[in-house]
């Protein structure tokens, strides 16, 4: 005989938590973060702005643009 009761088994629903009140301490560490996070925005953009005018480092080799004359050298 086959059973009804075959896969997974849903799990047993939990209490909902209760929202716990914040204190003092827990205030200041989200303000903490949330001008963190306010900073991480503004350097984004800055360095999003500062990259879309020109590059800041040209890497590479330069290459002289002198020309080396053949009668000079004798």
């Amino acid at each position: 005989m086959s059973s009804l009761n075959v896969g997974k088994k849903k799990p047993l629903k939990q209490p909902k938590k209760q929202a716990k009140e914040m204190d003092e301490g827990d205030k200041v560490f989200k303000q903490k973060l949330l001008k963190q996070k306010e900073k991480q925005k503004k350097l984004k953009e800055l360095k999003v702005k500062v990259m879309g005018n020109s590059p800041l480092a040209t890497g590479g080799i330069k290459k002289s643009s002198k020309k080396i004359c053949i009668f000079c050298l004798r």
